[in-house]
């Protein structure tokens, strides 16, 4: 008898990450189905789109109950630290109110699913080491609060409704089809147009003073799938590089993608009212218990970011 394929669904499936995140699953057997708050969804991996707003309590459960998923991932979310000083009530609409309804619809199935809350690094108070499970939270944007929120509703739902809450601190990752919202494809895709156009030109940028650790989307999406198919629910994983490097140093490795002479100028509109100014992911524990190691080097991310835009 064949055994039946297990059935994800993805909200936030039209973003960025959610494309990579359903061809994933694809790839390793699961019936992938979206949605999202546009109508439509291009990605191919997933097998049926479902337009719905993650902050209306009524669609998402509607969703889920067409779906009767196996395992539910909340991708939908205002992920931007810059938006978020911009709209911190929208940041927490969809951030927490989003989660809210995702559990709601999770503990009201007949057979619950699992359930993914990807979390992040800005929860984490500064620390000029890498960040483990156990350090403080004690997050300085709105957008790093809301996540301190969602997993404070994670471990009320996993204790109090018994559903098998998984949960991540995801450090920054990147890719090709990323907004130029988020600083490496803002800066690749400046870099793309001075190279297009074939003359020297001017890259604008915010704060160049801080450490961040940035990964391939690829290779966070492959630790989402592995930490989903673990049975290691009710508890926090880092999800990074486990390397910072100094936006200096990033910006350095994207210059020389260009063969066009560029200068580099600080814009005062892109500093924000808060930079944290050290983030790097100690990895160890999802390295213990799954055997995650990140594989492909952000030389590589960049120049693909940079062919797709140049």
């Amino acid at each position: 008898m064949t055994e039946r394929q297990q059935k994800v669904l993805i909200f936030g499936a039209a973003g960025f990450v959610g494309g990579y995140l359903a061809r994933e699953f694809a790839n390793n057997g699961y019936l992938v189905f979206g949605s999202d708050l546009q109508k439509d969804c291009s990605v191919e991996a997933i097998e049926a789109y479902y337009a719905a707003d993650i902050t209306d309590e009524q669609e998402v459960l509607r969703t889920c109950i067409q779906v009767d998923p196996d395992i539910i991932i909340d991708l939908a979310a205002i992920s931007s630290v810059g938006l978020s000083w911009k709209q911190p009530k929208a940041t927490f609409d969809v951030n927490v109110g989003g989660a809210v309804n995702v559990l709601e619809a999770a503990r009201k199935q007949a057979m619950p699913p699992k359930v993914l809350l990807v979390g992040s690094s800005e929860e984490y108070a500064p620390l000029d080491r890498p960040l483990k499970e156990s350090d403080p939270v004690d997050a300085t944007s709105p957008y790093g609060i809301s996540k301190i929120a969602q997993e404070r509703l994670a471990d009320l739902y996993g204790s109090r409704y018994w559903l098998k809450i998984y949960q991540t601190r995801s450090f920054n990752h990147t890719g090709v089809g990323q907004t130029t919202n988020f600083v490496l494809p803002n800066w690749i895709s400046q870099v793309a147009e001075i190279e297009r156009s074939g003359s020297p030109g001017v890259l604008k940028v915010g704060n160049l003073n801080v450490s961040r650790d940035f990964s391939d989307v690829r290779d966070v999406v492959r630790a989402y799938r592995m930490l989903v198919e673990s049975d290691h629910y009710g508890e926090v994983f880092n999800i990074g590089s486990g390397k910072a490097l100094s936006l200096r140093e990033l910006l350095e490795m994207i210059v020389s993608l260009s063969s066009q002479e560029i200068t580099v100028e600080v814009d005062p509109g892109l500093l924000r009212p808060s930079d944290t100014p050290y983030i790097c992911c100690d990895g160890s524990k999802i390295a213990d218990k799954l055997g995650f190691i990140p594989e492909i080097p952000l030389s590589e991310t960049f120049e693909s970011i940079f062919r797709e835009l140049a």
